[in-house]
C-alpha cells in the first residue's frame, strides 16, 4: 500500500517524513548524480579539463596507493599519470567506468556524502571493480566533489592498468 493507497496525518510540515522530499533535496541528488556521470565520461575520453571542473579548489583524493591527493593539481596528477601508465598498454583503446548503487546522504543544503560501487571495463571486458566513498559540496548552485576514496576490490588476472 503506498502513500496514495491510504490517509496520511501531514501534521504541521505539510508532508510525512520519509516519503516526500524537499526540492531542493531533489535538485541536490540528480546534481550530484550527474556529477558522478560526468566524472567517468570526461574522465574515461581523456578530457580532464572537464574532469578538473568536477573537484572543489580543497578537494582531497585517496586511490589507495599510500598517500591523499590533496587540492587540485595534486589530484589531476592521477589523471594524468594513470593516462601516461595505461599509454604503454597498446591493448587499451577504451575504458568505460560504470557505477551501481549510488547511496546519498544530504548532510544540509551545500553538503552531502555518497557510497557506491564501481566496475570498469576495457578491451579484455571487466578489467577491476570496487567502491568510492565520496563527500560532495555546493559552491554557487554547482555540486562538486570534496573527497573521494577509491577502493578496488578486485582486478582481471589480466588487467589493462597498473596495480
Amino acid at each position: 500500500m503506498g502513500p496514495k493507497d491510504r490517509d496520511l496525518d501531514l501534521g504541521s510540515t505539510g508532508h510525512v517524513e520519509g516519503i516526500l522530499m524537499e526540492i531542493w533535496q531533489v535538485i541536490a541528488r540528480e546534481s550530484i548524480r550527474d556529477l558522478v556521470a560526468r566524472y567517468n565520461a570526461n574522465g574515461d575520453t581523456g578530457r580532464f579539463a572537464q574532469v578538473r571542473e568536477l573537484f572543489s579548489p580543497n578537494a582531497t583524493m585517496d586511490i589507495g596507493d599510500g598517500r591523499v591527493y590533496r587540492g587540485l593539481e595534486e589530484v589531476m596528477t592521477i589523471f594524468t599519470g594513470t593516462k601516461e601508465a595505461t599509454g604503454a598498454a597498446s591493448a587499451l583503446t577504451h575504458v568505460r567506468h560504470s557505477t551501481t548503487t549510488h547511496q546519498i546522504d544530504l548532510i544540509d543544503e551545500t553538503h552531502a556524502s555518497g557510497r557506491l560501487y564501481f566496475f570498469v571495463v576495457t578491451d579484455i571486458g571487466l578489467d577491476h571493480w570496487g567502491r568510492y566513498v565520496d563527500s560532495y559540496i555546493a559552491t554557487d548552485g554547482t555540486w562538486k566533489f570534496a573527497s573521494r576514496k577509491v577502493t578496488v576490490d578486485g582486478w582481471a588476472e589480466n588487467s589493462l592498468f597498473p596495480h
